[in-house]
Order: C-alpha cells, then sequence, then structure tokens
C-alpha cells in the first residue's frame, strides 16, 4: 500500500488548532477503517527551522521530529497560520525552505494567514486563495496579484491549497484526504473524529 509523508512546519506563536487540525485529520485517517488492521497511509511529522522547542500561541510547548536540515521530502506540507507568521514572513531561511520545499512536494497546502508566507514567495501568483476572514482585506492589499476569496473554507488551485482559518484547517485537510484516498475515506475520518462539517456521513 502506498505511504504519504505529511509535514507540518511549526515556528513560535504558531496557532495551535492550524497545525493540530490537519495533524489529527492525516494521522487518524485509516484504510480498512474500523477494522483491527486498519492501516494508515498517512505518516505525519513536525518541522521547525532548527528543531528545537516551538513555543505556539498561548504557551503550548511542541517538540518537532525534524528541522529544516534534516528533514525528508514530503507529499503534503501543510503550511499553519497564527500571530507568528507577521515575524516569519521576514525569515528569509524560511521562506527558502518553503520555496525549496515547492518545488519538490505534490502538495502544498496553508493554513490561516499560513497563506501570506506563500504570497510572499510568489507561489499565489495568479491563483486564487483564501486566509483567515479577519486577515482578508490585509492580503487583499499585501498581494494585489493573488485573487483573495472569501466566504469559502478552503481554495483548491490543484497543487496548492489555502484554507481560511483555523479550524478551517480541518476541512481543508479532509478534502486532502478525499482528493488523496476517496470520500469514503474522508467521510470514515470525519466520523471518527466527530466531526460534522461540510462531509455527509
Amino acid at each position: 500500500m502506498e505511504n504519504y509523508k505529511v509535514g507540518i512546519l511549526l515556528f513560535n506563536d504558531v496557532e495551535v488548532l492550524d497545525f493540530a487540525g490537519p495533524f489529527e485529520v492525516f494521522a487518524v485517517t485509516a484504510l480498512n477503517w474500523g477494522q483491527e488492521d486498519a492501516y494508515h497511509p498517512f505518516q505525519v511529522s513536525t518541522i521547525s527551522e532548527n528543531g528545537a522547542l516551538v513555543t505556539a500561541k498561548n504557551g503550548l510547548k511542541v517538540t518537532p521530529d525534524y528541522s529544516f536540515a534534516d528533514a525528508p521530502v514530503f507529499d503534503v506540507l501543510v503550511i499553519p497560520g497564527g500571530m507568528g507568521t507577521r515575524h516569519e514572513i521576514h525569515n528569509k531561511v524560511l521562506l527558502a525552505w518553503i520555496t525549496q520545499q515547492s518545488r519538490q512536494v505534490t502538495w502544498l497546502t496553508s493554513v490561516c494567514t499560513g497563506a501570506f508566507l506563500l504570497a510572499e514567495i510568489g507561489l499565489l501568483d495568479g491563483k486564487r486563495a483564501t486566509t483567515h476572514w479577519a486577515s482578508i482585506e490585509r492580503m487583499r492589499t499585501q498581494f494585489p496579484q493573488t485573487t483573495v476569496v472569501e466566504n469559502v473554507k478552503y481554495v483548491d488551485e490543484g497543487n496548492v491549497i489555502t484554507s481560511a482559518g483555523i479550524s478551517a484547517g480541518i476541512e481543508m485537510s479532509l478534502h486532502m484526504v478525499d482528493r488523496i484516498l476517496g470520500p469514503q475515506a474522508a467521510r470514515n475520518t470525519a466520523r471518527s473524529m466527530e466531526y460534522d462539517g461540510q462531509f455527509e456521513l
């Protein structure tokens, strides 16, 4: 059975549910759901710039699995948001790493204001994208070359998928499960999480 590597970027002041929501979705997804031998097709890990302890919003401490230097090649990369993006948008090392990853990964995704990091390096030029509702106008002003969409949970532009704020990352991730494994896998995952979103269970 095929295995997919999912990487989730971490940085100080990252929004907790921005990364924890997608982590949960991909981690609990299983083929032959409900059986003892259910197969988990996603290998989920976290990455930070130097691999050191990260302090997320409201003080949650997280130890990443990898640094930029030793991270593997991922199939799916998740760029979360939060107040930390206002600092990281000026972090040339982090932006260069995302740029490099964009050439290797199959799917590049963002949650909330993580879209600002993608836009900063031109990955959303000429594309539709979304972000947290409170940052829609700021994104339109800052990145006029991107068509910013509001009142949606996510925007799928093929290999680049952006989502709205915080809990919208869960629906974006379920959408990715749907794209990769099919709608039944996505419905089973949503059901196992008791998540009542856009998926009919």
